[in-house]
């Protein structure tokens, strides 16, 4: 299922379920087809985001196989940093503009 998020200040963005309800339970939001963070709700939102970010980052790097030239099949996987990215900057115009964020399914 594909979740589309918006705010009249910025874009809107698509993101896949898995990636979704990841961020979504990052900050306390039940993944349901339709929802919304409001303005009052967008400070804490981001400050749980970007701190599962700053764990994430803190963790130690996966090893490589033999040949260093050739990451393991962990080293590919989209880092949470770049899964969040999205949502972060649109909370953060939201946040600036004091605009609500929703998502809905297709």
């Amino acid at each position: 299922m594909l979740f589309t998020f918006r705010s009249k200040a910025s874009a809107e963005f698509y993101m896949l379920e898995a990636h979704a309800r990841t961020l979504l339970d990052l900050i306390g939001k039940p993944l349901t087809p339709t929802g919304i963070i409001t303005a009052a709700q967008i400070p804490e939102a981001i400050a749980a985001i970007e701190a599962a970010v700053a764990r994430t980052a803190s963790a130690p790097s996966p090893a490589k196989d033999a040949d260093e030239d050739k990451p393991r099949e962990a080293d590919r996987d989209v880092a949470l940093a770049q899964r969040a990215w999205p949502l972060l900057e649109m909370l953060r115009k939201a946040q600036a503009r004091q605009a609500d964020v929703i998502w809905d399914s297709r």
